[in-house]
């Protein structure tokens, strides 16, 4: 589930990688929150119990470094202490830790989905109601543009550092009504206070895939 958002520029510049620079869409700056399952994990190359499934929410935006698109995240949560010190020990990424839950429905004419996490003891949500059946993402579209970044970027202190991701082509369920449930200020600070007053310029919700996360390098000091 990925819903998006356009946003002044000049609001992400503090969170701009040396290296990299924002990556635009028709002109347009894109922030996305995103909520997804992690399926059939392994942490270090290993399957550990109790970290195989769970869910992640991450708000992220756009970057570009020469030929290669990639994102940044602003913050990911998940429910497993675990994921979030692996993460940001070895890849300097974002992570925080919060009780989580969802619910995924499939009803005869279509199927829900669902994210939840608790923040100062209030729950929020994103959710979605889709068609039942996948069609392909349209080139150059922005759903395209939005789903094809294949690299991750994240600066630590005055040093940036890249990683590969690597997952098909995704298909998508066509969205016919969502409901987003969040405080931006509260999870992701005041520079993000305005998404609290606008509506977001689209909701993908793509199928998912294996994905792989591979080759950190440094590319900027």
């Amino acid at each position: 589930m990925l819903i998006n958002y356009e946003i002044d520029p000049n609001l992400l510049k503090p969170f701009v990688p040396k290296g990299t620079e924002l990556d635009f869409f028709n002109g347009k700056c894109n922030v996305s929150l995103v909520g997804f399952m992690f399926m059939n994990t392994k942490v270090l190359g290993l399957k550990l119990p109790g970290h195989i499934h769970f869910e992640e929410v991450n708000l992220r935006f756009y970057v570009k470094h020469n030929d290669k698109r990639g994102v940044v995240f602003i913050k990911e949560i998940v429910p497993k202490p675990l994921i979030t010190w692996v993460a940001n020990t070895l890849y300097h990424e974002h992570y925080e830790t919060h009780r989580m839950r969802h619910r995924w429905i499939e009803h005869e004419t279509h199927k829900e989905f669902e994210y939840q996490w608790k923040l100062n003891q209030k729950w929020q949500s994103i959710s979605v109601s889709t068609d039942k059946v996948a069609s392909d993402i349209t080139e150059d579209s922005e759903a395209q543009f939005i789903t094809e970044h294949y690299f991750g970027y994240t600066k630590h202190h005055h040093t940036t550092f890249e990683y590969e991701v690597e997952h098909p082509t995704w298909r998508q369920l066509k969205v016919k009504d969502f409901k987003i449930d969040v405080d931006f200020s509260a999870n992701y600070g005041s520079t993000f206070d305005v998404l609290n007053r606008v509506e977001p310029t689209s909701v993908i919700l793509a199928e998912g895939s294996k994905v792989s996360v591979k080759n950190k390098k440094t590319i900027a000091r």
